[in-house]
């Protein structure tokens, strides 16, 4: 009976501690290039001299620094998104694009960042929407993987056949993974969508997608 009460437990105290440990993740990856400014400016200032209940001085101000940091990350995302919309702002924005892409080194980082978040969130392309099985990383094992798109033409060409880029996330952090070129007819597609294969990898296959229904025939 305890391991069934320890099982029960933790299914439920495990996701609270991932959501946890990734929202910490992100306010520390958000607010870490400004927490040194905006913490001097308090401390020059006095504005806190004392802790709060368990908290230390040093602990409060770093608390209240991310916390004002995050507000004014908001602010200034939801502002530039509004101005970004206005047709000056859009010329400028261009005009930047074009000294940026000038810039040796930093036209390659920027290129590829900006290709990356037009095909994964504005473009119409289906990057990462088929799910398919694929031998990997044996012959005779397989595992998920997501169809990027065709490979490059040089590749296709070096083989001598059809190329298609896949991705196999890894599990339990389906954000690394292989990016491996298989032929065409190598890929077994399967009748699943992303985000329950994704779940399924994030889960470490505890999770399993449940098969569609069958779409019943209408009677004429």
């Amino acid at each position: 009976m305890i391991k069934k009460y320890f099982i029960t437990g933790l299914a439920i105290l495990l996701p609270l501690i991932v959501t946890i440990a990734v929202i910490l993740f992100l306010i520390n990856f958000l607010t870490q290039p400004f927490i040194g400014l905006v913490s001097t400016v308090f401390e020059k200032f006095h504005i806190i001299n004392r802790g709060f209940l368990f908290l230390t001085p040093e602990q409060l101000i770093r608390y209240s620094s991310q916390f004002i940091i995050l507000i004014l990350l908001f602010i200034f995302t939801v502002g530039l998104g509004i101005v970004t919309r206005w047709f000056v702002i859009t010329s400028l924005f261009q005009i930047g694009d074009r000294i940026l892409q000038r810039i040796p080194i930093v036209n390659t980082v920027y290129k590829t960042t900006r290709d990356i978040i037009k095909t994964l969130f504005v473009s119409d392309k289906n990057a990462f929407k088929q799910v398919v099985m694929v031998s990997f990383p044996h012959p005779e094992v397989f595992v998920l993987g997501l169809v990027a798109r065709e490979a490059p033409e040089q590749c296709s060409g070096a083989a001598g056949d059809e190329l298609v880029s896949v991705f196999i996330p890894t599990t339990p952090n389906p954000t690394t993974g292989f990016l491996i070129m298989y032929k065409r007819r190598d890929l077994v597609p399967i009748d699943m969508s992303t985000e329950d294969a994704l779940k399924y990898i994030l889960s470490c296959g505890v999770i399993v997608p449940q098969a569609p229904t069958p779409k019943k025939l209408r009677r004429k």
